[in-house]
């Protein structure tokens, strides 16, 4: 996998990876499935930026569960293409995150997909929790910079 790390401001984080040739399928279109692992991997990089890293989160007893996922593809990623995956907060409860995404192409800019995720906070035997205050206070929503 490529290495991917966040960069961003105002409360947007953006990731930057070249998609790989077992990405795709027989025509060089990237398959569908494989944008949720580049969702999965915003989002942990723009916990890691804004609050703390997953793995700081277990530590603290937080699990995180994926409760709703919307996508919608608007252009195909083909092989080699260079995207970056912008990320930002949308809603923040406690017991409930939800983050928004734009997957772009990362030279001409076009909108490739857009995408939001719903996460419960859980404890470590997997029950209903509240995030710690800490994470709390950083977990920041802005406006969707783009339409989802």
């Amino acid at each position: 996998m490529v290495q991917t790390q966040a960069t961003g401001d105002g409360g947007i984080t953006t990731i930057r990876r070249r998609v790989d040739y077992s990405e795709t399928d027989q025509q060089g279109v990237v398959y569908h499935a494989r944008y949720l692992v580049w969702l999965d991997v915003a989002r942990t990089e723009h916990l890691r930026a804004v609050a703390m890293s997953y793995r700081d989160l277990e530590t603290a007893g937080v699990r995180l569960m994926v409760s709703e996922l919307t996508i919608r593809y608007r252009r195909s990623a083909r092989y080699d293409d260079p995207i970056r995956v912008r990320t930002w907060i949308r809603t923040v409860e406690t017991r409930r995150v939800t983050f928004g995404y734009a997957v772009e192409h990362d030279e001409s800019g076009l909108l490739l997909a857009t995408a939001s995720t719903a996460l419960f906070v859980l404890d470590t035997a997997q029950r209903l929790s509240r995030f710690p205050d800490d994470v709390l206070a950083r977990l920041r929503p802005i406006p969707d910079p783009v339409r989802l």
